[in-house]
């Protein structure tokens, strides 16, 4: 039997929420690449990414949106001192990590605190996509044409 990864497709998007845990349940596939991040809906049209980023400051951050596309990457600046370690596990190496963003979802900001990175996300939807309800019964009222002059 054939096992298809979408894992690539769920994790870099945003917005998406439907599409992301169908392909989330269908996949049961859970890939680790670096850095750990996590996507989180806070409300109906608020999201946050959170990415683990041990090692890093505030400085060593670039975060990018063209079009619909967030970009975050982290260039980390090499020792000034020589060590030498003995046991080494915390990664600290530079890293890019893009995320297609849904139609309407746009970066509210972004904070850097404890070694997380969080991107606040916000969807705004146009009026004209927002639900509206309609009551029955009413029609629109004609403008009738003014004959003074």
């Amino acid at each position: 039997m054939r096992q298809y990864d979408f894992a690539p497709l769920f994790r870099s998007t945003v917005g998406f929420d439907r599409l992301a845990q169908m392909l989330d349940s269908a996949s049961g596939y859970e890939g680790d690449a670096y850095p750990p991040y996590n996507i989180e809906r806070l409300d109906d049209n608020q999201y946050r990414i959170t990415m683990a980023v041990a090692g890093f400051n505030k400085d060593e951050f670039k975060i990018e949106v063209k079009e619909q596309m967030l970009v975050v990457s982290g260039t980390k600046k090499p020792d000034e001192k020589e060590r030498v370690f003995l046991h080494r596990s915390i990664a600290a190496r530079s890293f890019e990590r893009r995320f297609q963003l849904a139609d309407h979802v746009e970066v509210e900001g972004a904070d850097f605190a404890d070694g997380l990175l969080h991107i606040d996300l916000v969807r705004n939807l146009p009026e004209r996509m927002k639900p509206r309800t309609v009551s029955i019964g009413s029609s629109p009222k004609q403008i009738e044409a003014s004959t003074s002059v």
